[in-house]
């Protein structure tokens, strides 16, 4: 097969690299030693898996501090799709480049809901039954984590497992119970990993409905199965594993850089954020465990810049101490430091003058709404003061390009809200005139609100096509000619249908199949989402999209996801959805006392954070 591959194929499709594997720090495990054989599918193209941090952990995890083995898979490009079909081979692994369809299990990571096609895809490339119910003895179990999987029940016919949580704190134990269950049949090692706390089974469970469609419960169909799956989560943060050597590419992928995981999990509760709530509580790891990985890293890549990665990285308590320390460590190398999108209110000229040392690049701040009145309805806790102080700032340190993303089709949106945004950049705008010596350029990301299981807005409808389409123009026609301000939409047909599947159940598992049989992959890709096959699958299933997006939930509706415990109440997340109807913010628990969320308590883990700065 690699032969063929090498002399047929690749030198025929347009970036050949994503397919050869071979890259430095690549690990490969002697196949017949290995115990239990997995392989890490990427449900995207090679440049966009290559960059997820959560793939780098897990692939050094299990084949440094395991027996087991875990190669990588992605998407391929429709242009290497095509000649694999024609020549009728399987998708296959760029460590040993067997067939996905040899290993023990395939691992999808969701980072997206509309990936899910990609997966189905690359199931149907491997030569593997695209649905559960369908795969053999020999075959692989097929799993899912991530973010999305919190969210199950739109897939629960494709994946034999969903992995819930930290995967750090899981996967091992799973690959564990799959090897000393290798010589039981299928159906008894699927009941041994429904017992595995944060593993779902969904084949063991039914999902039921209510006359007027809305969602019902999920029952077992065996005793002795939780009715609640728990979510896993690592409580040591700073001792948990992180990888010293990455994988080097030899092509340039989206995030091309050592990477230091600084904390996880976010104590904001911004009401809109899904990944603030499934990934809570927030643990941070010491400076020094920091700059040691840091160090560990440059030394086994020769990357020239070091990203500083969490949900919002300068609410990390050491931050300073940190940043100060890898300028002073790598800045006469060239190497820089680079950070995430910027919480406004916690931005320092110091900081700032600290990171623009080595090399500046655009300044990205998050305000997410125009107005002071929606920044409290969703909670983001920051006012156009600390914006403006920080943008000045900036300007002064000497940056000249400062980009800003915020959102709309938020819950209780007015018109006022939209003119703020405009108003917003105008005034930024304004602010680097006054201390730039060049002109200055504003870039905007505007993305369409999508309402999600978990957070304290699961209950709001979502705005449609049309609404975000008009409000799309709404914006441009305030923005006026002015060229230095540049706005940048999300597609609305794609954030419907994001939305549609992100708060879906079982009933949308033929829409979703349909849709790929259509033609429908890569829906995350502008060029290739195509909406009218997508609401074509929808209407040959007997579904009306609306109803998953458009409209309101009672305060007593059951969700589809309210099995899978976070941790986080479902009445703190009510009592968030009303404070945001009442405009009134909720305070930072680390620093103004705890919210009472539930996750602390839940998890035995205290909301303070010991000395990140030691």
């Amino acid at each position: 097969m690699k032969d063929k591959l090498f002399r047929d194929i690749l030198p025929l499709v347009a970036k050949p690299v994503r397919y050869t594997g071979n890259e430095l720090n690549m690990t490969t495990k002697t196949w017949a030693e290995s115990k239990c054989k997995m392989v890490l599918a990427f449900p995207d193209v090679y440049e966009v898996g290559m960059s997820h941090v959560g793939s780098k952990i897990l692939y050094g995890l299990v084949n440094e501090t395991t027996g087991h083995l875990l190669e990588r898979s992605y998407a391929p490009w429709p242009d290497m799709e095509s000649l694999l079909r024609q020549n009728r081979l399987p998708l296959y692994s760029l460590e040993s480049f067997k067939p996905l369809g040899d290993f023990d299990v395939v691992g999808f990571s969701l980072q997206y809901e509309l990936s899910i096609t990609n997966c189905i895809n690359m199931l149907d490339m491997a030569q593997i039954p695209v649905c559960s119910k369908d795969r053999a003895e020999n075959d692989p179990f097929v799993i899912a984590g991530g973010p999305v999987a919190f969210n199950p029940e739109p897939f629960a016919d494709f994946f034999d497992a969903f992995l819930i949580g930290d995967g750090e704190e899981v996967l091992p134990e799973y690959l564990d119970l799959c090897f000393a269950t290798r010589d039981l049949p299928r159906s008894e090692r699927l009941l041994a990993m429904a017992k595995i706390p944060g593993v779902y089974i969904p084949a063991f469970y039914r999902a039921e409905y209510m006359e007027n469609g809305t969602f019902k419960e999920l029952v077992p169909l065996r005793a002795g199965l939780p009715e609640r799956i728990r979510k896993r989560v690592i409580t040591d943060f700073d001792q948990a594993y992180f990888p010293a050597r990455p994988i080097v590419p030899y092509m340039n992928i989206i995030h091309d850089r050592a990477v230091l995981e600084v904390m996880r999990g976010c104590q904001r509760g911004c009401r809109f954020c899904h990944a603030g709530i499934v990934y809570r509580p927030a643990r941070e790891k010491k400076v020094a465990t920091l700059r040691r990985q840091a160090e560990e890293q440059i030394k086994s890549s020769g990357y020239e810049e070091i990203s500083l990665s969490s949900l919002s990285s300068l609410d990390y308590s050491g931050i300073k101490p940190l940043v100060k320390g890898l300028v002073e460590d790598y800045g006469t190398c060239g190497i820089g430091v680079s950070l995430p999108s910027l919480r406004v209110d916690a931005f320092s000229i110091d900081l700032a003058n600290e990171v623009q040392k080595v090399r500046k690049t655009t300044l990205t701040l998050a305000p997410e709404a125009g107005t002071q009145r929606m920044r409290n309805i969703i909670n983001k806790n920051v006012t156009e003061e600390q914006l403006i102080e920080a943008v000045q700032a900036a300007f002064k340190s000497g940056w000249n390009a400062v980009k800003l993303y915020f959102m709309f089709g938020l819950p209780y949106e007015e018109e006022e809200d939209l003119t703020g945004i405009i108003r917003l950049l105008k005034e930024v705008k304004s602010v680097g005139n006054r201390y730039s010596r060049r002109p200055v350029e504003i870039k905007a990301g505007i993305a369409n609100y999508v309402p999600k299981a978990h957070t304290p807005f699961q209950w709001h409808r979502q705005n449609s096509v049309e609404e975000f389409e008009n409000k799309k123009q709404y914006l441009l026609k305030a923005k006026g000619k002015d060229k230095s301000i540049k706005l940048d939409f999300h597609d609305s047909a794609t954030s419907f249908m994001e939305g549609v599947i992100a708060r879906g159940d079982r009933r949308l598992i033929p829409a979703i199949l349909k849709a790929w049989q259509y033609g429908c992959k890569f829906d995350g890709w502008t060029e290739y989402f195509q909406f009218d096959k997508w609401l074509k699958a929808l209407a040959d299933s007997g579904i009306d999209p609306e109803f998953y997006t458009c409209r309101a939930r009672g305060r007593e509706e059951a969700f589809p996801w309210d099995f899978i415990d976070t941790g986080i109440s479902k009445d703190f997340l009510w009592q968030e959805y009303e404070m945001a109807r009442q405009e009134k913010a909720t305070l930072d628990c680390r620093q103004d006392g705890c919210n009472d969320c539930g996750i602390c308590s839940e998890f035995g883990i205290g909301m303070e954070i010991e000395g990140a700065e030691q």
